[in-house]
């Protein structure tokens, strides 16, 4: 990946609805090369999907935790009972003191409840700790740009 590819993942993380005109001038290419460009990093999978970015409250996710679950097993094979529950926005398996680290998203404590109850009954865990978080100063996605072109 070059400093060109660097630049249009840039463009479109900021604006993923920008034209290949708009995108081939921020990155001195026609509209057409910034196309093809934007095609090959489609193809070799660094661009995954294109997708909108939301506001969390507005849509019933008010309440953010990150929730710590301890096991008794491996959870590698669980991957799909995390899966399963449509608050779980991310599921990592982890090195520590815990096996897996989920980020949950809840309208409220209560339905928080409800999901650490749910990730309870996932076969192989033992125990679970949430952290909620009270404020949120900032998220932003990986940058494309190294650092000394930050």
């Amino acid at each position: 990946m070059d400093h060109i590819d660097r630049v249009l993942l840039a463009q479109l993380q900021e604006d993923a609805t920008q034209s290949y005109a708009a995108l081939g001038q921020a990155a001195g290419l026609s509209a057409g090369a910034a196309h093809e460009r934007v095609r090959k990093l489609r193809e070799r999978g660094v661009i995954r999907r294109t997708t909108i970015e939301t506001d969390p409250a507005a849509l019933g996710g008010a309440v953010l935790a990150y929730v710590m679950v301890d096991a008794t097993s491996w959870m590698g094979d669980a991957a799909q009972d995390f899966v399963a529950l449509p608050e779980i926005l991310e599921a990592h398996i982890i090195a520590g003191s815990a096996s897996v680290l989920v980020k949950v998203r809840t309208a409220s404590t209560e339905q928080l409840q409800d999901v650490l109850r749910r990730i309870y009954a996932i076969d192989g865990v033992s125990r679970t700790q949430a952290t909620v978080v009270l404020e949120t100063f900032f998220e932003r996605p990986l940058s494309p740009r190294t650092p000394e072109q930050a």
